[in-house]
């Protein structure tokens, strides 16, 4: 169970979304296929690539934040000394995990009126709720990620602070030595 979990916590965004962009592609050349060798349009492909495309940019995000790749402005942060990134990074984390605390219920209510309403999908008669519950499993991605990347950016500012009462005590010592 804890390798399942281990590999999960690796490698789900990666397999996903490259299953979800596998799929796009595919549907997409149908479509292109479909259209000027055979002259017959497939109604359900375009709707099914966006689908897919949706799914995509809410996991994706997650993604990001777990390899770090995310797009930021680092001149701020790199004006800083190296011991005070890691806090500025713990805050930001905090300001998007916030962000996604106040966006998860809204996101829930979301996926509960689209069950209620039972809607489906125009040309795949699919249950939206299917595709609108993108967002509610995208914010809950992300805030692990973000709790996972603060604890990650915890452990770093801890080390810079041990690393600094370390020096502040050789220092002390050393004060005091010349003083006697």
């Amino acid at each position: 169970m804890v390798k399942i979990i281990h590999w999960l916590d690796e490698h789900l965004e990666e397999v996903l979304l490259t299953l979800l962009l596998i799929g796009i592609s595919v549907l997409v050349v149908g479509q292109v296929f479909a259209r000027y060798l055979f002259n017959h349009s497939l109604s359900w492909s375009d709707e099914l690539a966006r689908y897919f495309l949706v799914w995509s940019a809410f996991l994706s995000v997650s993604y990001c934040v777990k390899k770090r790749i995310s797009i930021k402005i680092d001149q701020f942060q790199n004006s800083m000394s190296k011991p005070i990134i890691p806090w500025i990074k713990m805050i930001r984390h905090t300001i998007v995990f916030a962000f996604c605390a106040i966006m998860v219920p809204y996101a829930w209510t979301y996926v509960q009126q689209s069950i209620q309403s039972g809607a489906t999908s125009s040309a795949l008669q699919l249950p939206m709720v299917y595709i609108q519950s993108a967002p509610l499993v995208g914010f809950i991605l992300l805030m692990i990620r973000v709790a996972q990347a603060w604890l990650r950016e915890f452990r770093r500012s801890w080390k810079y602070l041990l690393i600094s009462f370390k020096q502040f005590m050789k220092n002390q010592i050393k004060e005091k030595e010349e003083a006697v």
